[in-house]
């Protein structure tokens, strides 16, 4: 736009749907150094430390399940995931990052269809029918209190002088 005459910054501005500010800086780079000036400036921020080949032998490695890899139950954790991955391609990640590959090979969080081996349907059903009534029973239950500490109700509200001295008489 610039090479062809087109110095108009607010004009640019709306075309490309940028700040004036921006047209105006980019105007100045391209008279400083021509087009080669408004080149983009690259990737910002860290190199990945994982090639894209290395990523799909991770992935690979991921489908053959955790069990194929030593684990004793079929469930991916990140610090698992993360040990297939040093393991994998030599690179170290902290499980607190791991989230971030697997989201890069498009893998999400998966919740388990089955319930615990452990949960008792008797247990859940008093719970629901006999406990949980009863604690919503003592909450409703409960005074609403004052958060002021100023107010009466409060029992950390400061306490009163004795009448001879709220008349304003100096103490003996």
């Amino acid at each position: 736009m610039f090479a062809k005459g087109e110095t108009a910054l607010a004009s640019i501005a709306r075309q490309l749907k940028v700040s004036r500010q921006s047209v105006g800086r980019w105007y100045r780079d391209w008279k400083q150094g021509g087009a080669k000036a408004l080149k983009a400036a690259g990737r910002a921020g860290r190199k990945a430390r994982l090639s894209p080949a290395q990523l799909r032998k991770v992935e690979a490695a991921l489908l053959q399940g955790a069990a194929a890899h030593g684990f004793g139950a079929e469930l991916w954790t990140l610090p698992r995931v993360a040990i297939v991955i040093q393991r994998v391609t030599g690179v170290k990640y902290h499980p607190g990052h791991v989230w971030r590959i697997l989201g890069s090979i498009h893998w999400t969080v998966q919740k388990p269809t089955e319930q615990a081996k452990e949960r008792s349907e008797e247990k859940v059903a008093y719970w629901k029918n006999v406990r949980w009534p009863e604690l919503k029973k003592t909450l409703q239950k409960r005074k609403r209190g004052s958060s002021s500490k100023t107010s009466l109700a409060s029992p950390r509200s400061p306490r009163s002088a004795p009448p001879e001295r709220q008349k304003g008489n100096p103490p003996s």
